[in-house]
């Protein structure tokens, strides 16, 4: 699964082909979610309020790179790091 962020602890991750609807996968120490990158939403899992806050910051600032990313990497293509939150 490539890495395409990492800041502050948390670990931004996106599956090649993977299922719909198009999301990222998000790692902090032991919680995990999936986020809906359209709707910028919990689809799966949990993760502690600040850091929920951070990854929808993040999100929302780098919303059309994870679109292009997702898109890459549906169809397999190499994807793209994405700057963390500064």
């Amino acid at each position: 699964m490539p890495e395409i962020s990492r800041f502050l602890g948390i670990i931004i991750t996106m599956y090649y082909g993977d299922h719909a609807p198009p999301h990222f996968h998000v790692r902090y120490n032991q919680h995990q979610a999936l986020i809906d990158i359209h709707q910028l939403r919990i689809l799966e899992g949990n993760l502690p309020p600040r850091v929920m806050g951070l990854v929808m910051e993040w999100a929302v600032l780098h919303q059309l790179e994870l679109i292009d990313n997702w898109q890459r990497a549906s169809q397999f293509e190499a994807i793209q790091t994405i700057e963390p939150l500064a």
